[in-house]
């Protein structure tokens, strides 16, 4: 099992750059399948970016070219850099990971593949 542990976020004009943490202890890290989610009050959580154990990724429309996930297996964190932030970006944002069946990711955007997950921390963009 991984315990997963979230820093970074907070407040940003439209347009900033801010950058996530998500630091992972408990079992090896890097057998697991990681992603980013984000989810407004009142809605579903949705995900953002996926790294898969080869560190081939996989982004939502609406962050590719502004977003990039990565990870250091030797700190075992998980990043999210976050450029050209937007208003509509304002949310609480989550890491999560699976341990996967074969070794594949499958590059997996879908919350409920998940089991374990960072605390949330809260981005505001404002405009």
């Amino acid at each position: 099992q991984v315990q997963l542990v979230q820093s970074g976020g907070g407040s940003v004009q439209s347009g900033g750059s801010l950058r996530l943490s998500c630091a992972a202890s408990g079992s090896a890290y890097s057998t697991y399948c990681m992603g980013w989610f984000r989810q407004d009050p009142g809605k579903e959580r949705m995900g953002i970016a996926s790294i898969d154990l080869g560190g081939k990724t996989n982004y939502a429309d609406f962050v590719k070219g502004r977003f990039t996930v990565s990870q250091d297996f030797a700190k075992n964190i998980l990043y999210l850099q976050m450029n050209d932030l937007k208003s509509d970006d304002t949310a609480m944002y989550f890491c999560a990971a699976f341990s996967p069946p074969y070794n594949y990711c499958s590059g997996s955007l879908a919350p409920g593949e998940y089991p374990y997950w960072g605390q949330g921390t809260q981005v505001t963009v404002s405009s």
